[in-house]
């Protein structure tokens, strides 16, 4: 088993294009970490380095003690799964996942031991006589997954491997992943843009845009803390609410107004010294879906947080409904119980959980305060 370390990694190509910058992280043995963020941030480079596809230009990369910058790939003893799953269409699948041990002059029994165990791990031993065009997308996965298994490589890399499924094997596939990475206690390095594949299935998550980390944390820490804007939009799903407000001290307390609206902060968050130099000035706030209400009880708990709405769209989503908002210039939207009689074309009344606000730097984007 293995851990990574990168060290001030760089990537850079001719023409002065820098596709990752000064990248830092200590991979733990046996961890499932997550590159996420939008295309072209970086993060399938980042990988492709690690598997020695990609030279690095500038830093250092350890596999466990081991620098392994100038190892050939195929010495890394990495595996990694592609997005296209890249399976041989003329050979069965017994002989897919065997491939790269025939290549090493495996014995013939370690062969089928191997790929033969691989398979019960999957659920596919049925099919190993199959030839990959007679196999579902799901199927073609875990033939990938299994060519990778059987070499008992120290790292897996995962390049996207889901993205060419649909969404409810996406779903399954996730759990089955998960389940793959507890039983074979290997290090999992895999990339997405998919934030819910990465909140679901990581241990660790890395946030990267334009080829600089911005975040590395647990899912829920990067959800409850995240550390700028680029982070507190990207992770959740619908995004958060951002409003530009301007910061107040008024009639004993501290506000955040826009518009004709004016919400008070409860008093830790009034009296947080990381908020006084704010105070006069334009800031952003940012508040979850699910942060924002609907219902009598709530307005009781926050009466200094209540605005007035117009309700544009609903969409009910079965467990919850999500109501698309606008008040003044400022669009909102709310996720609220499935019992909500709040309908498109409503005016109503919303309060917002001001305990679980985030206020960030409009300049910097920095968060200053959760």
């Amino acid at each position: 088993m293995a851990s990574l370390s990168l060290k001030h990694i760089y990537k850079k190509y001719p023409g002065g294009v820098t596709a990752v910058s000064d990248f830092c992280l200590d991979i733990k043995d046996k961890e499932f970490l997550i590159l996420v963020g939008p295309s072209g941030c970086g993060k399938s480079t980042t990988l492709r380095m690690i598997a020695g596809l990609e030279e690095i230009t500038e830093g250092e990369l350890f596999i466990g003690d081991k620098l392994v910058n100038d190892v050939a790939p195929k010495d890394r003893d990495i595996a990694m799964v592609f997005q296209n799953y890249a399976l041989y269409p003329h050979m069965t699948v017994f002989d897919n996942m065997a491939f790269g041990l025939k290549l090493r002059k495996t014995p013939k029994e370690e062969i089928k031991r191997r790929v033969e165990e691989a398979a019960r791990i999957l659920d596919i031993s049925h099919l190993l006589e199959r030839r990959p065009k007679a196999l579902s997308g799901g199927q073609k996965q875990r033939v990938a997954l299994g060519r990778a298994i059987v070499r008992n490589p120290k790292v897996f890399l995962l390049d996207e491997p889901l993205s060419n499924l649909d969404a409810k094997l996406r779903a399954t596939m996730r759990t089955e992943l998960t389940k793959i990475h507890q039983r074979v206690g290997v290090t999992f390095v895999y990339v997405t843009h998919d934030q819910v594949e990465a909140m679901t299935m990581a241990t660790r998550i890395v946030v990267m845009k334009d080829g600089i980390i911005q975040q590395v944390d647990t899912p829920q820490s990067l959800y409850d803390n995240p550390v700028n804007l680029f982070v507190a939009g990207f992770i959740g799903t619908p995004q958060m609410n951002f409003i530009t407000c301007a910061l107040e001290k008024k009639n004993g307390g501290t506000y955040i107004t826009f518009g004709s609206n004016s919400l008070k902060l409860p008093e830790d968050k009034a009296s947080a010294p990381e908020l006084q130099e704010y105070i006069g000035k334009e800031v952003v706030v940012g508040i979850r879906p699910e942060c924002i209400h609907d219902d009598e009880e709530f307005f009781k708990v926050m009466p200094d947080a209540i605005i007035e709405a117009d309700v544009e769209v609903t969409e009910l989503m079965g467990a919850e409904i999500y109501l698309y908002l606008s008040t003044e210039d400022t669009n909102l939207i709310a996720r609220v119980s499935p019992r909500s009689k709040t309908r498109a074309g409503d005016v109503c009344n919303i309060a917002f959980d001001m305990s679980r606000i985030h206020i960030f730097d409009k300049e910097t984007e920095k968060c200053i305060l959760h």
